[in-house]
């Protein structure tokens, strides 16, 4: 009598568990957002901040002003002289060789993530990485520049993967290879992201 009651008491508390986890998980993650976002208003000076105009305190105003903030970037990049002063600036940073490195793949994730087109982030495969027999769950994010196929061949299928790392999908590897080694998965960008996480590597037995 007491195993069957304790196997149950555990059972309910492991489902109350499995049901306040992702609840509360969330809601710190959105909080840390909040405040994160809330933080960027101390770079504008102190008398002319939220907290010191108004006689009390709004969460997420920050989040407010991000938001407004990136628009403006949007709007001045899409001009010509914003235009202009953003290829300036990528010139200057690409003569810099590790801030190159960083962000060249900064770049390129934001890109294939916010200004992507066709099948840019949205085609799963199954890349054989990091090893022979050990294959990882990667996305397509386009075909090399013209740089590298000449160096590599024009002949190949060549495309541009990038296979994320665990447990932070922001960071990862980028490939250039032929299209032809490379398994495709039946899964559009969002769900690859899933599987990504809960299926990590596959094995052979």
């Amino acid at each position: 009598m007491g195993g069957i009651l304790k196997g149950k008491l555990k059972s309910i508390f492991l489902t109350g568990l499995a049901v306040i986890t992702p609840i509360g998980l969330t809601l710190y993650i959105l909080t840390f957002i909040i405040d994160l976002m809330d933080d960027l208003l101390t770079i504008i000076p102190k008398r002319y901040q939220p907290d010191t105009l108004l006689p009390f305190h709004i969460p997420g105003l920050g989040i407010i002003v991000t938001v407004i903030l990136i628009f403006i970037c949007g709007l001045l990049t899409q001009s010509y002289f914003g235009n202009k002063f953003v290829v300036w600036g990528e010139r200057l940073v690409d003569k810099i060789p590790i801030v190159r490195s960083i962000y060249q793949a900064i770049k390129r994730i934001a890109d294939g993530m916010f200004k992507g087109t066709g099948q840019t982030f949205k085609k799963v495969v199954l890349v054989e990485f990091p090893r022979k027999g050990m294959y990882s769950v990667g996305f397509v994010t386009g075909r090399p520049n013209e740089e590298i196929r000449t160096r590599v061949g024009k002949d190949g299928n060549y495309i541009s993967l990038f296979v994320p790392t665990a447990p932070n999908p922001t960071t990862g590897f980028f490939f250039d290879g032929a299209g032809r080694r490379v398994d495709l998965y039946g899964h559009a960008g969002g769900r690859g992201f899933y599987t990504y996480y809960f299926r990590r590597h596959c094995y052979p037995a």
